[in-house]
């Protein structure tokens, strides 16, 4: 080997270790890795946030549209205040008795 190419083979090694003590640099500094993965977490779970609620928002439009759901309303709000009427006739004729 000549001289230049000693040399040259000198500067590669000496890039090489630059990455190589950057990387390991890197992974030393855990407390910049937990922030960047507390990151990541938090916009995952912020696109899963926005996602969820959009899923709410058309499902609640499918029920609200939903024919069953339109006929079985009137039948419950009958049945209920059916319920509250029954309930305060027995109380009226407790207390009268």
């Amino acid at each position: 080997m000549t001289a230049p190419e000693i040399q040259q083979e000198i500067e590669r090694t000496r890039e090489r270790l630059g990455e190589t003590v950057d990387e390991l640099a890197a992974k030393a500094d855990v407390k910049a890795m937990t922030r960047a993965k507390a990151a990541e977490m938090k916009a995952k779970a912020q696109g899963k946030a926005i996602e969820m609620k959009n899923k709410a928002t058309q499902v609640s439009g499918q029920v609200r549209r939903s024919p069953v759901v339109q006929r079985r309303w009137p039948v419950a709000a009958a049945a209920a205040a059916s319920i509250v009427l029954v309930g305060s006739l027995l109380a009226w004729r407790r207390r009268k008795t």
